[in-house]
């Protein structure tokens, strides 16, 4: 009989155009070794061009999925995505400890705290953004927003690696274990530059920056691959690390599909 890889379950929305969301996240995670696993919070009506609109599904749903696949499968890590709604996040973060996934239980949770596209569509209701906060950020091992979030999160505005390293210990004071500040917004700088501290250790985890407009789908990418690594059983530190190297990768490898952005790509993982 085959060996039965571990498991990694993403709580995010659907992206039609399969760039983004959850098909980005299968698609890391199969890339890197892992069983993926899903819990669909919104359907979003998307495509290369931005989103045209979503629909969320009932929270009790979103619920249900989770038990279903962590009573049967079993999980070995998880992460979020889009949201949508506060009663959604609310209902996510009580499920998760029903099933004991969290930083208080011995699966890890990471939480990309999605709030808009990369087109500036909102992905994210306003109402959302302290349910995330309170609920999602104190369960968390590891969040990883990127610098548009971090300003709604904290109201720190990044411009450099000083401010960064403020945005650090803004969000640390949330409550999660580990916190990631994605520098890839940071376009003056040469280098991709993203920040990993738990409050003792900062670490800078610096990466060559790729000039191509398709990055549709990278925070998310990112995210599930960092999950799939601890899934696997690697630390924080070394989960980031080869999320970072398998990101840069995929965005070097990102293709055209569309009249928009297109999408970074796993695809080098299979040849």
């Amino acid at each position: 009989m085959s060996v039965t890889p571990k498991t990694a379950l993403t709580i995010a929305g659907s992206d039609s155009g399969g760039g983004a969301g959850i098909q980005a996240d299968l698609r890391a995670f199969f890339a890197c070794g892992v069983h993926g696993m899903t819990a669909i919070t919104a359907v979003t009506v998307q495509n290369s061009v931005g989103v045209q609109g979503f629909t969320e599904i009932p929270p009790d749903v979103v619920s249900a999925q989770i038990k279903a696949v962590a009573g049967d499968m079993g999980v070995d890590a998880a992460k979020t995505g889009m949201l949508a709604t506060a009663e959604i996040i609310t209902a996510v973060a009580k499920t998760l400890d029903e099933v004991h996934i969290g930083r208080n239980a011995d699966v890890p949770f990471v939480v990309d705290p999605v709030a808009a596209s990369m087109h500036g569509d909102a992905l994210l209701r306003e109402e959302a953004l302290e349910a995330i906060r309170t609920e999602l950020f104190p369960r968390a091992t590891l969040v990883t927003p990127n610098l548009d979030e971090v300003r709604l999160l904290t109201g720190v505005e990044v411009t450099d690696r000083a401010s960064q390293r403020d945005a650090a210990r803004a969000l640390l004071a949330l409550g999660p274990m580990w916190v990631l500040v994605k520098g890839g917004h940071l376009y003056d700088d040469p280098e991709c530059v993203d920040l990993l501290s738990d409050g003792v250790q900062v670490i800078e985890l610096s990466a060559r920056r790729i000039d191509t407009p398709h990055t549709h789908g990278g925070g998310d990418t990112l995210a599930s691959s960092i999950t799939a690594f601890l899934a696997k059983g690697l630390g924080v530190p070394d989960a980031v690390d080869e999320g970072k190297r398998f990101i840069e990768r995929c965005v070097a490898e990102a293709y055209p599909l569309g009249e928009g952005v297109g999408p970074v790509s796993p695809f080098w993982r299979l040849a």
